[in-house]
């Protein structure tokens, strides 16, 4: 034991407050703080990568490990490394202030479940939530990462935009239950946060080309982009990041009436902000602060605490010096980081148990869970008679049974055929985390892989016929790999076309200037269209694409989107009739590109009768429309029933006006099937002081029902909530007058406020 000069033992050093597990958040934040130099705050600000971001759609400046850094993001090298870089922060600096690791979680670590595109289409957030527990739960342990970026929650309504698939699609409630759901998962173990993004509008750019011009009106920014991120707040997520986009003539990043007023002020969010990568030091791009020191204290002044990538927060000093920030504005930048550090317990607990992949990822409940979910999110989007029976005679389509589900016993010869048909990668989509060896089929299976379990009596043809995307003028290889692929199909009892989209068609800097099939695809499925055999297309895919006279010409389309490492034997299970399809679109497939924009809830036209374009007369309509899936069995719908709950405060009878409104309608399964119906709520408001959409979701629920079961599905309408608008500047209104309410747009009802 040391002792002082006069011999005495000398008192043991005193544990810092900020280092004690037992002290309140707020009063360790605020003790670090009173500790900490300039240069240690502006550290804490910044996220770095190390070495080379293996993201190439990431701007950011590849840099040597410092740490002092707040965040380190992209990093792939596993918790042992992460664990070595770790002590090196919190052993070998000054304060020992922990690394928030960083990185875009978007729809799995390891295992891979459906993008988030698909996970909508599932209408069943409690399995966003789950899957997004198993994949922060795979990303700490296998990984050392503490902080995912994402869900993704902008409302998509420009198909050629390659980030929808990274979106729940285009309306805004659904966005919000799935945003939820995915904060509710990716936080639930208490040690990881969430990351809603990109707040705000960023999908809203013009023609769906990416990075590019947003014209958002004050009234589109609440009734469409804001309600998302306000669903996530209202979850608790702990950080969100801001977008590359400019508003009212401000980028985000620098716009202190969306970081502060709305986002702090109206939605209560409590978190830090974190801009995407590399936006504050491209505002300079959009003719907007130049100067890295402007954009910094414009940044942090409007409430965008930590920067992404370009390492711009280390002009703080320089700010400050400037007179441009005050050490009051730089504290509170960073106390907000800090204290979510705190708040998933980086201090108390910085390391990560160093284990074998095997026994923290691809375990059985997870990939359990894949196959769950995989099932639930594909769509039926066409199920008739083969077209030799439909043609064969009058009235033989109504005497043949469609072509779906398939009987393996009748099947003697079965051909895939197409790009997707022996292939991993359409089903992955993007942002597959630390899922890149499953080309290697560690965690991945093909069409091919699933139809050999499930026809295995049958002959099994294989020909891919043609490549996803042909960039290049036609060859003599391509009418080749075409002809291999049509005798692969002749003769055969049924034809599986396998196209669509592979995860490099979609996502960031991925957008498309055409949504119909590539000219290879679309040339190949007309051919096989051609040869009279019962065709089957299963289109795996990240966006909402069109072609629909391709597919008038199969007699059943399945949509399996990319839905993730189980999803092949999801497809062929529906295919067989072993699971029944339940999914429903959660966006409008259009019938060709210049529909778009086009998605359900639309403000009305003011004269409906008008054709929308003269050489498409009589098409207003879309090709499928939100909500739309078929089933192997029927539903019916009863009436929809409205009834008001009045409000006790003592007055006369007619003086009371409703609290509250309970719906109702009963739905029966009147097939031999068991099926899964969603039961999606719409509201129109036919008169109001402020024109409304024509309809907009309200509410939805899946059920279950056996043949011949009938439920009750009950609703409770809080006018506030549901029969209320806001207005641009934010103020909510409610007004008295008549309400639509639909089922499903299968049944509706008349109520008045």
């Amino acid at each position: 034991m040391k002792k002082t000069d006069s011999g005495r033992p000398a008192a043991p050093k005193r544990r810092p407050l900020y280092k004690d597990p037992a002290a309140p958040v707020e009063a360790r934040v605020r003790d670090l703080l009173s500790r900490m130099t300039l240069e240690e705050k502006a550290e804490q600000l910044c996220q770095d990568t190390i070495g080379k971001d293996p993201n190439p759609d990431n701007h950011g400046v590849p840099r040597g490990f410092n740490p002092r850094v707040g965040s380190i993001y992209q990093f792939m090298g596993g918790a042992k490394l992460r664990n070595r870089y770790q002590r090196a922060a919190v052993e070998r600096t000054r304060l020992g202030i922990p690394i928030l690791w960083a990185i875009d979680v978007i729809h799995g670590w390891r295992t891979t479940f459906p993008v988030s595109l698909a996970q909508a289409a599932s209408f069943d957030p409690s399995l966003t939530e789950k899957a997004q527990r198993v994949a922060a739960r795979e990303c700490k342990a296998d990984g050392g990462i503490d902080w995912l970026l994402g869900p993704m929650v902008e409302v998509g309504h420009d198909p050629r935009w390659g980030r929808n698939v990274e979106g729940y699609g285009e309306d805004p409630y659904t966005n919000g239950r799935f945003a939820a759901a995915a904060v509710r998962g990716m936080q639930a173990g208490g040690v990881t946060a969430a990351c809603p993004k990109h707040f705000v509008g960023y999908s809203a750019c013009e023609g769906g080309r990416d990075y590019s011009y947003t014209e958002i009106s004050a009234r589109a920014l609440r009734e469409w982009y804001l309600p998302p991120f306000a669903a996530a707040a209202k979850a608790g997520a702990l950080t969100v990041m801001s977008s590359f986009n400019e508003y009212d003539g401000k980028p985000v990043p620098a716009n202190r009436a969306l970081l502060t007023d709305e986002l702090r002020g109206r939605m209560g969010f409590k978190g830090f902000v974190v801009s995407d990568s590399g936006a504050l030091s491209r505002m300079g791009n959009l003719g907007y602060a130049r100067d890295p020191v402007e954009q910094t204290a414009q940044a942090i002044r409007a409430g965008n605490d930590m920067c992404m990538g370009d390492g711009l927060y280390r002009r703080v000093p320089a700010a400050v010096a400037a007179g441009k920030l005050s050490m009051e504005e730089v504290d509170r930048a960073v106390a907000r980081v800090l204290r979510v550090k705190f708040a998933i317990g980086l201090f108390d607990r910085p390391y990560v148990p160093e284990r074998p992949t095997a026994e923290t990822c691809r375990l059985p409940d997870a990939l359990a869970l894949a196959l769950r979910f995989a099932r639930e999110t594909m769509v039926l989007l066409k199920n008739e008679p083969p077209r030799v029976a439909r043609h064969s005679s009058p009235g033989a389509a109504h005497r043949a049974e469609p072509v779906l589900p398939l009987d393996p016993k009748k099947i003697r010869r079965i051909a895939l055929v197409g790009p997707a048909a022996d292939e991993v990668h359409p089903h992955l989509g993007q942002w597959r985390a630390a899922a890149e060896d499953l080309a290697k089929g560690v965690n991945g299976e093909t069409f091919l892989d699933a139809a050999r379990r499930f026809f295995p009596k049958a002959e099994i043809r294989v020909a891919r016929g043609c490549a996803f995307w042909d960039y290049t003028p036609p060859t003599a290889r391509d009418a080749e790999l075409r002809a291999e692929a049509v005798e692969a199909a002749r003769g055969a009892d049924a034809v599986l076309l396998c196209f669509g989209e592979v995860p490099w068609m979609a996502g960031e800097k991925k957008s498309r200037r055409d949504i119909s099939l590539p000219p290879a695809q679309a040339q190949l499925a007309g051919e096989l269209a051609a040869l009279g055999v019962p065709l089957v297309g299963l289109c795996c895919s990240g966006r909402a694409l069109a072609f629909p006279e391709l597919a008038a010409k199969m007699d059943a389309l399945l949509w399996c989107w990319q839905s993730g490492c189980r999803a092949p034997t999801a497809a062929m299970e529906i295919l067989v009739g072993k699971t029944n399809p339940g999914g429903k679109l959660p966006v409008t497939l259009p019938r060709c590109l210049g529909q778009v924009p086009i998605y359900y809830n639309h403000h009305p036209k003011i004269t409906p009768e008008c054709p929308d374009y003269q050489d498409f007369p009589g098409e207003n309509g879309p090709w499928f429309p939100f909500g739309f899936g078929l089933s192997y069995t029927t539903f019916k719908y009863g009436k929809v029933k409205v009834e008001s709950r009045k409000s006790k405060t003592g007055q006369r009878t007619s003086d009371l006006r409703p609290s509250t409104f309970n719906a109702s309608v009963t739905v029966c399964n009147a097939g031999t099937r068991a099926g899964k119906e969603t039961v999606i709520w719409y509201l129109s408001d036919p008169e109001a002081s402020y024109t409304q959409p024509v309809r907009r979701v309200i509410a939805f629920e899946k059920i279950s029902l056996k043949p011949g079961e009938t439920k009750t599905v009950r609703l409770r309408i809080d006018p506030m909530r549901d029969l209320a608008y806001d207005l641009p500047d934010g103020r909510r209104v409610l007004e008295p007058g008549d309400f639509v309410l639909s089922a499903s747009l299968r049944s509706e009802a008349r109520f008045a406020l």
